[in-house]
């Protein structure tokens, strides 16, 4: 499989090294290495979701009984999860960190993929949701405890995405 499992690797570590202890996640082909790590790992708790939606819920819940939380959705996931986003997440001033895999972004090779890569950078401006990319392996963990960081600040939903550079071994 072309998914970085260093890379991953690195992913995984930054969130638990920044006291995430509990995985919301559907099955998606660049998120496979973390949804396993998480569902092996012992001290974190992995939560497989029907619908993405369903995920902010979780993470309002965490995050109301103290517990660090993080979304792993694919960007047509976070587009069908936005009414979710809206009416909870931001309504209510829960921090929601979202690691989004940019799928149809620049090499993608799936036109299906194609619409949601195109869209979803301007979905977040538009939510006024804060949002950088993990492109390289060297910003990762900077990356993921300053989007921590900003979303218990702001009590607001952060996003970042999981570029085609860093998840993709071609």
């Amino acid at each position: 499989m072309p998914v970085s499992l260093n890379n991953s690797r690195l992913i995984y570590d930054a969130l638990k090294a920044n006291g995430v202890s509990l995985v919301s996640a559907l099955p998606e082909t660049w998120l496979v290495h973390m949804i396993r790590m998480a569902e092996e790992d012992p001290v974190m708790t992995l939560v497989r979701l029907a619908k993405e939606e369903e995920g902010v819920g979780l993470s309002a819940g965490a995050h109301l009984a103290g517990t660090k939380s993080a979304m792993l959705m694919q960007n047509h996931g976070f587009l069908a999860s936005v009414n979710a986003i809206v009416s909870c997440a931001q309504l209510y001033r829960i921090p929601l960190l979202m690691l989004i895999s940019l799928r149809g972004d620049f090499g993608e090779k799936d036109p299906w993929q194609t619409e949601g890569g195109l869209v979803t950078e301007h979905v977040l401006k538009a939510l006024r949701i804060p949002y950088n990319l993990l492109e390289h392996p060297g910003h990762v963990a900077d990356r993921i405890r300053k989007g921590l960081t900003l979303a218990s600040a702001s009590n607001r939903p952060v996003a970042l995405l999981l570029c085609r550079d860093l998840m993709w071994e071609e």
